[in-house]
């Protein structure tokens, strides 16, 4: 997509047709009219010689066939949309675009109604006298239908008194969708929301993260992207994943939610010492039994992803059946860690994300990468 070194003369065509449109301009239209056809020129220019700095830029950092993958789900995204050569040319540059990543509030919401769902239901077999357990879950998450447009669904795989575990097929792949409905009764769901969320708290309880940073944060939604090293049972190289996160705290109606999916980031080019996981969402939505600052609480996580590997779908599924349990116990654990110790840790509900106002606001590049220490939020997906 990219040739290593841009064509030779490239930049001095533009220049010299801007300038001869210029001339033309002037000629007709006077002083204005040539001024503002010279600062075209002058722009334009500057513009090419920009993006053929990136293009080599690139060409080091990309092998030719990451190239083209890249810049062809850049244009696959982008085309069709107003401005999607000025998006492309900010891709290209090095910008992130938050305008098209960024989490939205209908996502947040799309994973709560799914919460309110499962209560609902769950609701009406208390009050016929059954015991308290979450029906199969009936979702609307795309990417899981059957070709006939019917979804697939939901496998029981784990049923334990407090820890409910589903699966369904991803149409058109070897993989699964996870669903987990769960229930704590010994720390408070803040306190549980704080640990899953502290960057700094998650590199000493967990023993596979290699690596775990914010590259870039929103100022507009408070979404954030973060990049996460992790290690793979041997003899599987480590997987990074490129990701956007974003939490949301409803004191209100008593819940909070974290959504995260994988993103690409100009940043953070692919690394051949790890297996980069494209494909990947998780969305987390907790429910206080009381309150915030009281034990109890039940959780609905769901996640996907694809790590990758060349083991069959049962190999797969058997990977993360087992890991998903053992990370949310390990979650646990250092919940109780943090509480029975008075580990500080930071409380990401009273320092809320920004409230989404005009979602077409500029975002800033976290500045606080190396000074944010144990404030660094972390993604809730096990690992």
């Amino acid at each position: 997509m990219f040739p290593r070194r841009p064509p030779a003369g490239l930049a001095a065509w533009l220049v010299g047709a801007a300038a001869a449109a210029a001339g033309r301009a002037g000629a007709r239209g006077g002083g204005l009219l040539a001024l503002l056809a010279n600062q075209c020129r002058f722009v334009t220019g500057l513009r090419v010689r920009r993006a053929q700095q990136i293009a080599q830029l690139y060409g080091r950092l990309y092998s030719e066939s990451s190239r083209r993958v890249l810049l062809g789900r850049l244009w696959r995204r982008l085309r069709g949309r107003p401005g999607h050569a000025s998006a492309l040319m900010a891709a290209l540059a090095g910008v992130f675009v938050w305008d098209e990543e960024r989490i939205r509030e209908e996502e947040l919401q799309r994973s709560i109604d799914e919460m309110k769902r499962l209560e609902e239901m769950s609701g009406m077999f208390r009050s016929s006298g059954a015991e308290r357990h979450p029906p199969e879950p009936k979702s609307q998450t795309e990417g899981v239908e059957d070709s006939g447009g019917k979804e697939q669904p939901w496998e029981m795989v784990m049923d334990k008194k407090h820890f409910k575990l589903w699966r369904r097929p991803i149409s058109g792949t070897h993989l699964y969708q996870y669903r987990v409905f769960g229930t704590y009764t010994d720390v408070t769901p803040r306190q549980f929301f704080n640990v899953q969320l502290d960057t700094e708290y998650r590199k000493k309880w967990d023993a596979l993260v290699i690596k775990l940073e914010v590259i870039e944060r929103d100022v507009v939604s408070g979404s954030e992207v973060l990049h996460w090293v992790t290690h793979f049972p041997y003899p599987m190289y480590s997987r990074d994943y490129v990701y956007v996160r974003r939490y949301s705290v409803d004191e209100e109606n008593n819940v909070m939610v974290l959504v995260s999916r994988a993103v690409e980031h100009p940043s953070v080019p692919e690394s051949p010492e790890f297996v980069r996981v494209r494909s990947y969402e998780s969305q987390m939505v907790i429910r206080p039994h009381k309150s915030f600052d009281e034990n109890g609480f039940d959780y609905l996580l769901t996640y996907s992803d694809n790590p990758q590997t060349v083991f069959p779908r049962y190999c797969v599924s058997w990977m993360v059946s087992s890991g998903m349990p053992d990370f949310l116990e390990k979650l646990h654990t250092a919940t109780l860690k943090a509480k029975n110790m008075e580990i500080k840790v930071k409380d990401y509900i009273s320092s809320k994300p920004l409230e989404v106002g005009n979602e077409a606001k500029a975002a800033a590049p976290s500045s606080e990468r190396k000074s944010e220490g144990s404030c660094g939020p972390a993604r809730i997906e096990y690992a």
